[in-house]
């Protein structure tokens, strides 16, 4: 008769590195999700005919534009080189301010945002990244079909990157928190605060609608498909000028320099994470950066980790490599 070992409790068990991920999203966060990626989607399909039978109004690219720059940098200088890099220390009110910025770009509560992104650092391209297009193979239906998923499949069909596991320090802080528990009201606003605005200005209804759609639904739309360019596009394709880890794939792709805030100059990122600036070339516009300069100027941002020419000087590959 064999006998059965009994396993400690798990009180007892020794510390063992913890699971990447925790568990799957639930119904309501799917559908909620579903919503806020296929309507603004949609709002952008639309907008190019609308705007061209001239139903876009100096208003609504003034009120746009300044919901684009506030959500963008949010995302850009918040979420992604303050929370999840730590590129630079904040005062308190920065931090929080940040954190709500980054969150009107309704892109998820920025505690899940930062861990997923700390876990496409620690994988990146590999087993483990949650969102490689390069899952999938380099063959061109394997690379399609990575495309679509690192693009915006992944957030369709994934278990949840352990947010004990990789941020843990915005688990433990109470601001944060509060921001994490605001995220609906916050993409209310996000979504409404336009419309109060087009509304204010015009004196009218049809201004509130148009400023909706514009400043509102196709803002969010154009912001996710921005960001989201940056995971598959920054990839696959541009230049690769600095070395790094093994296996990795990032790529600097101009195009996209502008309109991600300075995001697309993402090999030199992967070479040096919490570098503050991702634009380190000559001509490569960066303007998270001239942001953060601004804030360390102002003193609202300190201890920022600029970029040294020698370390970028001891990244540098030889010769450049391109796809």
């Amino acid at each position: 008769m064999s006998t059965r070992v009994l396993e400690p409790p798990a009180a007892d068990r020794p510390p063992g590195p913890k699971p990447l991920t925790e568990g799957t999203q639930s119904t309501g966060v799917l559908i909620a999700l579903w919503a806020f990626v296929v309507i603004p989607f949609l709002a952008l399909i639309v907008a190019v005919p609308v705007a061209w039978g001239g139903f876009l109004s100096g208003t609504d690219v003034a009120i746009g534009l300044f919901w684009y720059l506030v959500t963008g940098l949010g995302v850009t200088v918040g979420y992604h080189r303050y929370f999840t890099h730590g590129s630079f220390k904040a005062k308190r009110w920065l931090r929080i301010a940040l954190a709500v910025a980054g969150s009107f770009a309704i892109q998820g509560n920025i505690t899940q945002w930062v861990a997923d992104h700390r876990r496409h650092h620690a994988f990146s391209d590999v087993e483990g990244d949650p969102h490689s297009p390069w899952r999938f193979g380099a063959t061109f239906w394997g690379l399609a079909r990575g495309l679509f998923h690192a693009h915006v499949g992944w957030m369709f069909a994934r278990e949840l990157s352990n947010r004990a596991r990789f941020a843990p320090d915005l688990l433990a802080d109470r601001d944060i928190n509060r921001v994490d528990r605001l995220f609906g009201p916050l993409v209310a606003i996000s979504l409404l605060g336009p419309a109060a605005m087009g509304g204010l200005l015009t004196w009218s209804w049809q201004g509130a609608l148009s400023a909706f759609f514009w400043a509102g639904l196709v803002r969010v739309g154009l912001l996710h498909h921005v960001t989201w360019s940056i995971n598959s596009i920054c990839h696959v394709y541009g230049e690769r000028p600095f070395e790094v880890r093994q296996g990795d794939k990032a790529a600097n792709f101009w195009p996209l320099a502008l309109l991600s805030f300075g995001e697309s100059w993402h090999n030199l990122h992967h070479a040096d994470p919490t570098s503050a600036r991702h634009g380190v070339l000559r001509g490569q516009i960066d303007i998270s950066a001239r942001v953060i300069w601004l804030l360390e100027k102002l003193g609202a941002a300190y201890d920022v980790r600029w970029p040294k020419p020698e370390r970028i000087a001891a990244k540098l590959a030889q010769p450049a490599r391109t796809s």
